[in-house]
């Protein structure tokens, strides 16, 4: 592979993650010029919102780089984490009626394509495997202290002290497990799945296996006001990501793929944005990470002419010290972003307008309403 491709194919694949475990091993996978297997897990466990759209914005750069893409329909995790109406069945037939196709509108809301991603649904593939899958399992739980299995269980999106059977202790195993048995080399989650690809790169040396490059993108900060808590190592005030994270539990924190545009125009009135500041606010947030993804994105922000006029922006960095100096309002930045999710998110409302998709999601409204 010539050294400027390479290059071109590093800087895609890294441009918009928080973290790559490790980057040299990123560089000589790319020089070896063997095929990139990409994989990322999600439970079958409620809406899809505007997190979805971010990773398959991650998702297009992957595919224009040449990998692979697969992404697992945790059907048995989501069943282990008791979610939905806690029955495997339940999990199963959503995640390829609603959570795929949900998925799918995800990409086509970004130019991502949706048929050059590989959608695997967990029970099918274990099935498949059958007895191998399961040992794979225990070799992995063999490598891992009971501790260690513990600490990675907040990848379910709970503290330690929920972890209620010993059921849930198998979730972790077997998310390295999916890693090894899907034969990937590039496992890919939100920063709050690290401490599972930790897990799963220290098992592969113990097992055998090639070590799994894992990246991480950021998680888009839900729109309520954020929890701060104490940084044990610094002291300082940060935010707590879990409590952070747009949730189906909190309607108002998130805006799914398929809200429409009043809805989502509410939502973003409604949002946690100071005048003034910067620190912690999601509206900025997502302007940074979701709007101004790549060179080249402009959001346009229309006011009456006494308070400026029209304005189009080119940069994050450029708008940020606009609103840090209070050159630009909360209100006509929310009257921005809104347009340019109902303008981005159309793909997805049209698409669930087919009769079949629209009884799915109608069902996993009833089932994570309560």
């Amino acid at each position: 592979m010539e050294d400027v491709e390479r290059n071109e194919k590093y800087k895609l694949i890294t441009r918009n993650l928080e973290e790559v475990l490790t980057e040299d091993e990123l560089k000589q996978l790319l020089e070896s010029g063997r095929p990139l297997r990409h994989y990322i897990g999600l439970e079958i466990s409620g809406k899809a919102h505007v997190g979805w759209v971010y990773m398959m914005r991650i998702i297009k750069d992957f595919q224009e780089a040449g990998v692979e893409a697969n992404i697992l329909l945790a059907d048995w995790h989501t069943w282990l984490n008791k979610k939905l109406d806690g029955r495997l069945e339940t999990a199963k037939r959503l995640g390829r009626d609603y959570f795929e196709q949900a998925l799918k509108a995800a990409a086509l809301c970004v130019g991502t394509d949706p048929e050059k991603i590989n959608f695997i649904l967990g029970s099918e593939f274990y099935e498949k495997m059958g007895n191998d899958y399961w040992a794979l399992v225990v070799k992995v739980a063999k490598a891992t202290t009971i501790a260690r299995m513990l600490r990675s269980t907040t990848i379910m999106g709970r503290k330690e002290t929920e972890i209620s059977d010993t059921a849930m202790l198998i979730y972790p195993a077997m998310q390295s497990a999916d890693i090894f048995a899907l034969g990937i080399n590039l496992a890919h989650a939100g920063m709050d799945q690290r401490n599972v690809h930790v897990v799963t790169r220290d098992a592969a040396k113990e097992l055998g296996f090639e070590k799994p490059i894992a990246v991480h993108h950021h998680l888009l900060q839900g729109l309520l006001p954020p929890v701060l808590v104490n940084d044990p190592k610094t002291g300082k005030k940060i935010m707590d990501i879990e409590a952070a994270k747009m949730s189906k539990s909190k309607p108002d924190s998130a805006i799914f793929i398929h809200d429409d545009p009043e809805e989502i125009k509410r939502k973003i009135n409604k949002a946690y944005c100071p005048e003034g500041v910067v620190e912690f606010n999601p509206i900025l947030d997502w302007v940074k990470h979701l709007i101004f993804f790549s060179e080249g994105e402009t959001l346009e922000v229309r006011r009456h002419a006494k308070f400026g006029g029209d304005i189009t922006y080119t940069s994050y960095e450029e708008l940020e010290k606009d609103y840090a100096n209070k050159k630009l309002h909360p209100l006509d930045l929310k009257a921005a972003v809104a347009e340019w999710l109902i303008k981005t998110l159309e793909p997805a409302r049209k698409y669930f307008d087919e009769p079949n998709r629209k009884a799915a999601l109608d069902e996993i409204e009833r089932l994570t309403s309560h």
